[in-house]
């Protein structure tokens, strides 16, 4: 079969959500974009990945993005047309389906999907939008510092689609145009020397990144037996203890992320059948995603958590880096599947029970609230990725609260082009680093750091911006994730329109300010956080970390 060739002027290679944003909001914008994604899902952590979303206190109560707000909504009004919501439920005005305390909208990864594609849907039909899932992509081709034509092949077919855009953004999990495309990039940990970091290491170590995970879901049944098979490699998943952690993986024992200190959490804080209407603060309610007390009494389902928790962080090796190869890369993705798959099996089978005995037999793996048939999520979660050497890059001293001292906030960007807030939350490395969780201000995002120095028609639109291994830490989330997608989105329309380069943009000030009111006056982006807020930030309120 021939080479498929597709032409837009924009294209997007990745669709997690800052890849979707980024697609979204350029053919809003009335630019033809093609959306390309490696898995048959886009939505990425959201949804194929498994995470429901984790975000900061403001963001059902302050305007930010209002694409992101509106996807929210989406997956909220779902749960009310199509669920048999309880009264009390169904008149909440910020629904949390699944009522977990990790987040205000805790919520199944199928449901979100559905959301997501409601949204693209009218821009695919009126052909401002194409979107190509399971297509890998393979290698780029430059001619002299530009990117001319991105090749992908398709995972079901096995043929070529090569897709020519006139601005590319780089939206993968792990940067993989920057890898294929020998663009300036960074991998793992910066050098304090080099970044002037509190918290970054003396040497720099690009084989230093966070721990993947790969999420499942399980559904509570009393009374009923679910067992999985032993996976192969259980035994030393349960009997070895890493240097950094208090105990094997497969325990209830981990580190607190901020004071390091160990603790201990059960899966229920009584018996199982008490869950429902719980609400102490355990493994089951934390990532809790479909809630049986926000129904209506004769419904026939139960609850259903999310598993995404310190004990299947997989750190034993990264997926990519210096010397990592594609084979070392499936050994490392199969590992952190088997971890999780013994950690299921130690629950249902070894793990002490809060109300006596051991093992949760009636614990059921449910793959299909996301999309699969093995009861793990479709990919793997990724915190961190290879990031651009940029125009600007935010260090620790533009957003860390012990760098900047105490009231002083975070820096204030000239060419911010949205805002956001999460701790600086560094999981477990595959170095053999503990956490790495401090305290920041809610923070910009500024505009430089989404332009490569050296490619002058690539934008990153995901967590590949210019930042630290440090600052990865607080940019990487969901809700920030979107908001670089969408920013760069808006830059490749405003500079479609215009016949402009990104670089162009930045570098003049009549033009950023032209298209910082778009963002703003058209788009209702906010790119400033009130003094307030932005000195003050989240002490009293705990952040949610350990994502």
């Amino acid at each position: 079969m021939p080479t498929r060739h597709l032409h837009a002027p924009f294209v997007v290679i990745g669709g997690g959500l800052g890849g979707t944003a980024a697609a979204v909001t350029a053919a809003r914008l009335g630019v033809r974009v093609v959306l390309t994604e490696s898995s048959d899902w886009i939505g990425g952590q959201l949804t194929s990945q498994g995470v429901p979303p984790d975000e900061h206190e403001w963001i059902d109560r302050q305007p930010i993005s209002p694409s992101y707000s509106e996807l929210r909504e989406r997956i909220r009004d779902h749960y009310r047309r199509e669920y048999p919501l309880s009264a009390v439920a169904r008149s909440a005005v910020a629904l949390n389906p699944g009522a977990g305390f990790v987040s205000r909208l805790c919520h199944e990864p199928r449901v979100a999907h559905l959301a997501v594609r409601e949204m693209t849907s009218p821009l695919e039909a009126s052909g401002l939008l194409t979107v190509l899932t399971e297509h890998d992509p393979v290698a780029v081709r430059r001619s002299g510092d530009r990117i001319e034509e991105v090749v992908l092949v398709d995972r079901r077919t096995g043929d070529e689609v090569v897709v020519h855009g006139g601005i590319v953004a780089d939206a993968t999990e792990l940067g993989e145009l920057l890898d294929l495309g020998d663009i300036e990039h960074v991998v793992g940990s910066e050098a304090a020397s080099e970044t002037g970091e509190l918290h970054a290491p003396e040497v720099a170590d690009p084989l230093d990144q966070q721990a993947v995970t790969w999420c499942a879901a399980l559904e509570l049944r009393p009374g009923e037996h679910h067992v999985i098979d032993r996976p192969a490699g259980y035994e030393g998943f349960r009997d070895t203890v890493p240097a950094f952690w208090p105990g094997p993986q497969l325990s209830w024992v981990d580190i607190e992320p901020i004071t390091l200190e160990r603790r201990e959490r059960p899966m229920f804080a009584g018996r199982p059948e008490d869950a429902v209407d719980s609400a102490d603060l355990d493994l089951w309610h934390y990532r809790r995603i479909l809630s049986r007390r926000m129904m209506d009494a004769d419904w026939a389902g139960h609850d259903v958590t999310l598993v995404n928790w310190p004990q299947i962080d997989y750190w034993d090796a990264p997926l990519v880096g210096p010397g990592v190869t594609a084979a070392d890369r499936a050994r490392a993705l199969a590992g952190a599947r088997e971890l999780t798959l013994s950690f299921v099996h130690w629950i249902q089978t070894e793990a002490p029970r809060s109300d006596g005995g051991t093992g949760y037999p009636e614990l059921m793996l449910r793959g299909d609230v996301l999309g699969t048939s093995d009861g793990l999520a479709k990919e793997v979660y990724v915190r961190e990725s290879r990031r651009i050497r940029a125009r600007f890059t935010v260090t620790e001293e533009h957003i860390g609260r012990e760098m900047r001292g105490e009231g002083a906030g975070s820096a204030l960007f000239d060419d911010a082009v949205g805002i956001g807030f999460y701790r600086i939350d560094l999981h477990p490395s595959t170095s053999g680093r503990t956490y790495v969780d401090i305290d920041c201000y809610p923070f910009q995002i500024p505009l430089g750091a989404l332009i490569p120095r050296d490619v002058p028609n690539l934008l990153a639109a995901n967590k590949n911006m210019g930042s630290t291994h440090i600052t990865n830490g607080a940019y990487r989330l969901h809700p920030v994730e979107w908001s670089i997608g969408e920013a760069a989105g808006a830059l490749a329309a405003f500079c479609t329109s215009g016949s402009l380069e990104p670089a162009a943009v930045h570098a003049d000030a009549g033009l950023l300010a032209d298209f910082q009111r778009l963002l703003s006056d058209r788009l209702g982006i906010a790119l400033a956080w009130s003094d307030e807020i932005r000195t003050r930030g989240s002490r009293s309120e705990a952040v949610t970390t350990g994502r």
